[in-house]
């Protein structure tokens, strides 16, 4: 067997693993668990709920089948949505309740729950299942009710917490990307604009003037940046994201828009490639410092981005990005056991007012570890390998 059918039959083989672990993951002892004021209990880390870290793993598999056409990615996607729209509850059963109109409650819908509509809006798409009346609810929300900030911007609203007048660069990836799907294949233009006006004003408020890398955070509510962390997920749902959303517009190379946002991601990733450990290939979760933990799930959103960024050719395909894109893929690899799990994942992490915060924020396999692992891996299959 030649080196490359090697390479291709390993990576292969890590991406099946991948997702039987990420739909088999579960909250063995309920730490990770989600109880709100009304009494429902959301599982962040198991498969069978929903929030943005299913969102993130649908995606995984979304992709793994667009571009290997892998027919078990689709049927899972499938069967998610089916346990959610069709059969009237959810299988974790301690969740509100799901309606066959709208989805979930009007009490579930904020900037992470709308994830799992960018998935849903391509299987639309493809003619895999009809979600119109769930595309349309969720999006005529994001329009007319999502609370904004001053300046129209996507406050991030979130199942606990209003977070009163900010904005956070995990916005773009869950809220704006789909919003912008779903006007691409219900043809209302006025959601694909509006994506492009947070696109712009997030880089505005959270893309730091100095060193290029993105604030989790900006507050209208007295114009600061919280902490200043400079945090390694956050930044990598930016990395992703932006290439993303030029590829789902089709902006053309001379287009105002898709200029300004490659400007932004080149600065961001020149900065990337200045703070990667150069031991592991992976990054920190405070990016710009060395005594917060090395994290895996950034680190593989950083190699997705770098990799379709080359690909696309919105960066140059010099040395040191693809040495970065392939330092970081094998730093993913290298945190892969033999069953599919993801290490060294941070948990979901709000916008802290202090660094140290965030070095405090435990180790574990999530779904969206997962699904960033196999967005990574998926890209190196198309790219490299």
């Amino acid at each position: 067997m030649s080196n490359i059918q090697a390479g291709r039959a390993a990576t292969t083989k890590n991406i099946k693993n991948l997702i039987n672990c990420l739909v088999n993951i579960k909250d063995e002892t309920g730490e990770f668990l989600m109880t709100l004021e009304d009494g429902r209990v959301i599982d962040t880390k198991g498969w069978n709920d929903w929030e943005w870290t299913h969102g993130i793993g649908l995606y995984g598999l979304l992709k793994l089948h667009e571009i290997t056409g892998d027919p078990d990615a689709l049927r899972i996607s499938l069967d998610w949505f089916r346990d959610r729209f069709e059969v009237g509850t959810t299988k974790a059963s301690r969740t509100a309740p799901v309606t066959s109109q709208c989805g979930l409650t009007a009490r579930s819908q904020n900037i992470n729950t709308m994830s799992p509509l960018l998935t849903a809006a391509y299987l639309h798409e493809m003619k895999a299942a009809n979600y119109l009346v769930h595309l349309d609810s969720w999006a005529e929300w994001v329009i007319h009710d999502l609370p904004r900030t001053d300046e129209g911007g996507f406050q991030h609203i979130t199942y606990l917490v209003e977070n009163h007048q900010q904005l956070w660069d995990d916005t773009l990836m869950m809220t704006v990307l789909p919003l912008a799907k779903i006007g691409l294949v219900l043809d209302r233009p006025h959601y694909v604009e509006e994506a492009k006006r947070q696109f712009i004003l997030h880089i505005k408020y959270l893309q730091d003037l100095k060193t290029g890398l993105w604030f989790h955070g900006w507050t209208f509510d007295g114009h600061h940046h919280f902490g200043n962390a400079r945090w390694g997920r956050g930044n990598c749902w930016v990395t992703a994201s932006i290439p993303d959303f030029i590829e789902l517009l089709k902006l053309p190379a001379e287009d105002g828009l898709r200029l300004f946002l490659v400007s932004s991601l080149v600065r961001q990733i020149d900065a990337l490639v200045a703070c990667q450990d150069e031991k592991t290939g992976l990054w920190h979760t405070i990016l710009d410092d060395p005594t917060s933990y090395l994290e895996a799930s950034a680190t593989a959103g950083f190699a997705y981005g770098i990799m379709k960024s080359l690909r696309l050719r919105l960066i140059p395909r010099e040395e040191k990005y693809v040495k970065a894109a392939q330092k970081a893929i094998q730093g993913v690899l290298d945190n892969i056991t033999p069953e599919g799990e993801l290490l060294q994942v941070s948990f979901g992490t709000p916008v802290f007012d202090d660094i140290e915060d965030y070095k405090k924020i435990k180790l574990t396999s999530m779904p969206y570890g997962q699904s960033l692992a196999l967005l990574a891996l998926t890209e190196h299959l198309r790219t490299f390998v």
